[in-house]
Order: structure tokens, then C-alpha cells, then sequence
């Protein structure tokens, strides 16, 4: 009997672990990817509009050719495209950038006139708790993570009589 009890805890645990792991990867301009988008600017906001973005939550900056990803310490340097205060620079295709405090940051691309032609983003990002939107990687995870705790909690029932 105490086993069972053990297992029961174990596994109710495990549950709530699961349950709170709903961390999300968003790939910065989905299909697009991180380069000079052809409409402007526009292309990235309204993708960071599309998204609630949490604390734990990472970026994933992907592409092809001369880029890079540089963050910026204000929204005046994000809109000038000032590059004399940048925090960091990332040159590598593929980035991943975690979003690891409730703030603003600033994205820009410092390859020739890159970031004037849009190649931009600004990232808010909202405390951890809440679940995500928008997203088809966030909805895939939440849907995992419901279905496994619903058939953890069936198992523990069933366990139990």
C-alpha cells in the first residue's frame, strides 16, 4: 500500500512538472525567417503582434546569406537602427535567444543597410505565467502536455481502484 501511495505522488509530480513546462521556441518571422523583408518593417511587428511572449520563452533566429542578429539597449536605437549601443552580437544562421526577463528587447540586423530596409523586431515580453498564443508550436505543446497529464491522471484513477 505505502508503494502505491509512492507511485501515486510520483506520478502526480511528474503531472505538475508537465504541466508547467510550456516553454515555446518562436521561430522570429516564421515561413520568412530572419531577413530583409520585402514590405518593410511591417513584416516583423505584426508577426511579434501575432505572439505572446513569455519569461522562459526562447527566439529562434534562422537564415541565409549575410545577416546577424544584434540587440539593442533602447527603442530609440531600435528605431534610428543605432548600432554604437549594441548589447550583443549574434553571427551564426541559426540563433537561439532566450527571453529570460519581463521587458522589451530591441532586434536589429547590423549588416549594411539591413535593419533601415526592416530587418527589425521588438520582442515584449510578458511575465511566465498564462499560456501562449498564437502559435503553432506553442498550441502543438500545450496540446501535448494537457493529453499527457489527462492519461497520467487516467492511470493514477485507475490505479487507484
Amino acid at each position: 500500500m505505502a508503494s502505491r501511495m509512492v507511485l501515486v505522488g510520483c506520478v502526480l509530480l511528474l503531472a505538475a512538472l508537465l504541466q508547467g513546462a510550456t516553454a515555446v521556441t518562436y521561430t522570429v518571422g516564421d515561413s520568412l525567417g530572419w531577413t530583409t523583408p520585402p514590405g518593410g518593417a511591417i513584416a516583423y511587428s505584426t508577426w511579434a503582434n501575432q505572439h505572446t511572449f513569455r519569461v522562459g520563452d526562447n527566439l529562434f533566429f534562422n537564415w541565409t546569406g549575410n545577416h546577424n542578429v544584434a540587440e539593442v539597449s533602447s527603442e530609440t536605437d531600435y528605431d534610428n537602427c543605432n548600432q554604437k549601443n549594441v548589447e550583443m552580437t549574434l553571427g551564426s544562421p541559426e540563433v537561439n535567444v532566450p527571453l529570460t526577463t519581463k521587458k522589451d528587447y530591441y532586434y536589429i540586423c547590423t549588416v549594411a543597410s539591413h535593419c533601415s530596409l526592416g530587418q527589425k523586431v521588438k520582442i515584449s515580453v510578458k511575465s511566465a505565467s498564462g499560456s501562449p498564443t498564437s502559435s503553432t508550436n506553442s498550441t502543438a505543446s500545450s496540446l501535448a502536455v494537457g493529453s499527457f497529464s489527462a492519461v497520467l491522471f487516467s492511470i493514477v484513477i485507475a490505479f487507484l481502484h
